[in-house]
């Protein structure tokens, strides 16, 4: 069954296309950060339309923890041979050696080595002047600050005071010899969006997002999915199969799942309705106060 496209969705998608082709236009050596999740599936795609019938002008880059569910690694070997493009893997791999893990050196730390410094690390040894993400000002307070064209100066941080106004959809993309940008071409978008347009343009995503018993665990509130050889389990602790689905994603020690019986697109936009909370309410890291999104986006986290 086909879903027409709302005429709002044409407009989102319209500008998130001049995006990403003003990207392409001012820019040397950019990026597209590539987690394999439903929005970079979804950047994905309005690149494959930015650009047809050529291949976009630039890699996707995925920076890995180590930590992604295994089917985010098929999946995203899938999608890179589908579409042609160039698929670069970055890894802190002095931290990974070491068995960087949230367990013994808390969210910020781990996040701090095998998410920031390797993404500061790996858009140095790219070179890459611009990285495109598919974050969203309704995801968390923090990203809600971001400009489309978000300036990062030459370490890699982000202030918020220091921003370039964008007026009339004009972007100022001048950076000079070791500063960068990050680019955000769903910044408009919400979650409900982000669902529709998937459902409407049958964009494949990861299976983790349709629900189905998992070996899973109850914890402080949230479910986290059981696996094996990384979840510690606590004295007296019982892994039992739930029913569930993952509404974000990412390192499997620090995202949260949420009951749902929701194995279909259309099941899933229809479950929108009744969400009070956004998506990242299951992802840890957003909750550690020592390690909140707002420090890390400073310190160079996307």
């Amino acid at each position: 069954m086909t879903f027409p496209i709302p005429d709002y969705l044409r407009e989102l998608e319209a500008e998130s296309i001049y995006i990403l082709r003003e990207v392409a236009a001012q820019f040397e050596k950019p990026v597209l950060l590539y987690s394999a999740g439903k929005d970079s599936s979804v950047v994905v795609r309005l690149a494959m339309k930015a650009f047809a019938p050529a291949t976009p002008p630039f890699p996707l880059l995925h920076i890995d923890t180590g930590y992604d569910y295994p089917e985010m690694y098929t999946f995203r070997d899938t999608i890179t041979a589908q579409t042609g493009m160039k698929l670069l893997v970055y890894r802190n791999e002095e931290a990974i050696s070491k068995n960087a893990n949230p367990f013994d050196l808390g969210t910020q730390k781990c996040c701090g080595l095998l998410r920031t410094k390797a993404l500061l690390d790996g858009l140095s040894l790219y070179d890459a002047d611009a990285a495109i993400g598919g974050a969203r000002r309704d995801e968390e307070r923090a990203r809600a600050k971001e400009r489309v064209f978000s300036f990062r100066d030459k370490f890699g941080q982000w202030d918020p005071r220091n921003q370039r106004p964008e007026m009339w959809n004009l972007f100022n993309g001048k950076v000079n010899k070791g500063e960068s940008m990050r680019v955000f071409p769903l910044s408009n978008w919400t979650e409900f969006d982000i669902w529709l347009y998937i459902l409407c343009e049958q964009i494949p995503i990861v299976p983790l997002y349709f629900a189905k018993p998992r070996p899973a665990l109850r914890r402080k509130g949230m479910i986290e999915t059981f696996i094996e050889g990384v979840t510690r389990l606590a004295p007296g602790e019982k892994v039992e199969d739930i029913v569930c689905r993952f509404r974000s994603l990412g390192c499997t020690p620090c995202t949260g799942a949420i009951e749902s019986t929701s194995t279909t697109l259309e099941a899933i936009v229809e479950e929108m309705f009744g969400f009070k909370l956004s998506e990242r309410a299951g992802r840890v890291i957003d909750y550690d106060t020592d390690g909140s999104m707002e420090i890390k986006k400073r310190e160079g986290y996307f």
